[in-house]
């Protein structure tokens, strides 16, 4: 029997009550390595009931109090590096070094939020004589942040360490197909010093999800997905009455001018197409060659691209998640060549007969910029290359894309990028940098179908979506004796 992924609830290990059985695999070779019990309304609703009490306590505690936590989970994430890595690797596929840069990136997060004192710091000022204004910050209550498979530990900590140190309680639901990483981080955020029930996590598929979206006690919901589901997830949870900041799917666009340096460029872009195995929302995914861009570059994009091998170590380009995500990435490829006419420059086909979900990295040059491949989002190591004549021509198809994430230019001269940074209809965007994430304290979120609400996660825009606000206007009447005062005082 696979291992039991159980849920984590008021500091301890336990059994979900759900009917639904979810098998869990290595993307590597296909195997079952684990499985998991579906939390059912009720399970949703018991750890909701415990987090509102743990809340009231954890709340009441000075922010200064509740970071420092933070600052034992970022050590012991540290001293576990191994074991998390492992485990990314294990479920999701991931070579071993970018399960060690995205843990990283989780721990940069979780430094960022132990300076949550200095940064929720509110306002005062003397508005008119006498009267003066401050803000303060006060936790939401319980929240939830149900979060993908393609970065099992990243993710979630573009959230859980804002959100409780902010002074709520996190209900966490892991992607299904990953849960390994977050079940074993339950253990360590214990050992931190969290209290019992102010982080806890259930896990589960649909009937989770919705039970979590309609809970009335649940107060705001973040989710990270592709963007029909974020859409319906973000209109639901606002119909229940919940702040809910929802994270949709991408289809990102690079654009080269002749002038761009084709040796950082070409192993830039690779990077950025084939790392992850093109499974992140800032993957490269359109490449629009602008103008004269000479043969040279396409000899050192193909070269590069085709030395890439199949593997889990360092350098190397691991499987898609699933069997449903490998069969979907070979039908655009397909369908690109047979239907379209598109050229395939770089055929990673002849991967998907090893055993387990691999396609490997693959380049297709295009005739249209309306082939399928082109517009929709295939979340694999698929870059599609369209040409085009002018910067205008390059700026229409970027913008015609219905999403918003990221796009990129890649020149060497400045006025060049201007033209483009100031046109792109994205909210992340690059010169000579294909995966423009944004750092602490700057913030992660796209624009138009990338993202349903309101804000980003991650730095300020996340602490201000876990808070809510409240204004202090104050006027004191100045003493009419201020003899008797004073006296008063002194006895």
């Amino acid at each position: 029997m696979p291992e039991e992924v159980l849920n984590f609830i008021n500091g301890l290990y336990v059994q979900a009550s759900g009917k639904e059985r979810i098998k869990v695999t290595d993307p590597a070779t296909g195997e079952v390595i684990a499985q998991i019990t579906g939390s059912s309304k009720s399970d949703v609703d018991h750890a909701v009931q415990i987090a509102k009490v743990a809340q009231k306590k954890w709340a009441a505690e000075t922010i200064k109090t509740r970071v420092q936590p933070l600052f034992k989970l970022k050590q012991l994430m540290e001293e576990n590096m191994d074991t998390i890595v492992e485990l990314v690797r294990k479920e999701n596929g991931k070579n071993v070094a970018e399960g060690r840069a995205s843990t990283m990136k989780g721990i940069e997060t979780i430094e960022w939020a132990t300076s949550l004192p200095q940064m929720a710091a509110g306002r005062f000022l003397e508005v008119s004589r006498g009267i003066t204004c401050r803000d303060v910050r006060d936790p939401l209550g319980v929240v939830t942040s149900i979060v993908p498979f393609n970065f099992p530990i990243m993710v979630p900590m573009w959230t859980v360490p804002i959100a409780l140190g902010c002074g709520n309680a996190v209900i966490l639901k892991p992607s299904e197909k990953v849960p390994l990483t977050m079940n074993y981080l339950a253990g360590l955020i214990k050992q931190a010093g969290i209290p019992d029930g102010v982080f806890q996590i259930v896990n589960g598929g649909r009937e989770t999800v919705e039970a979590l979206t309609d809970h009335p006690d649940i107060k705001a919901l973040t989710f990270v997905g592709s963007s029909a589901i974020a859409k319906l997830v973000s209109e639901r949870s606002m119909l229940a009455g919940k702040r809910a900041l929802c994270m949709g799917g991408a289809k990102n666009h690079l654009c080269v001018l002749p002038d761009a340096n084709y040796d950082m460029c070409t192993t830039d872009i690779m990077n950025s197409f084939a790392g992850s195995t093109g499974q992140r929302c800032m993957a490269a995914s359109v490449l629009i060659i602008v103008g004269d861009v000479k043969p040279r570059f396409f000899d050192l994009l193909i070269k590069k691209a085709k030395a890439l091998k199949a593997g889990q170590e360092p350098g190397q380009i691991g499987p898609v998640i699933d069997e449903a995500s490998k069969t979907r990435n070979l039908r655009y490829i397909n369908e690109a060549e047979a239907r379209d006419g598109a050229k395939v420059m770089v055929d990673g086909r002849s991967w998907s007969s090893m055993k387990g979900f691999w396609v490997g990295p693959t380049i297709l040059m295009h005739k249209s910029a309306k082939d399928a491949a082109v517009v929709d989002e295939i979340f694999g190591p698929v870059l599609s290359v369209v040409k085009v004549n002018t910067f205008d021509e390059a700026l229409e198809i970027e913008n015609a894309n219905p999403y918003g994430n990221a796009a990129c230019i890649y020149t060497s001269i400045g006025q060049h990028s201007e033209y483009f940074l100031s046109r792109f209809e994205s909210a992340m965007l690059g010169v000579n940098i294909g995966v423009p994430v944004p750092r602490e304290p700057f913030t992660f979120g796209g624009m138009n179908a990338s993202n349903f609400g309101i804000g980003d996660v991650t730095g300020d825009n996340c602490m201000e979506f876990f808070t809510q606000r409240k204004k202090i206007t104050q006027k004191w009447v100045p003493p009419q004796n201020q003899s008797v005062v004073e006296s008063s005082f002194i006895s």
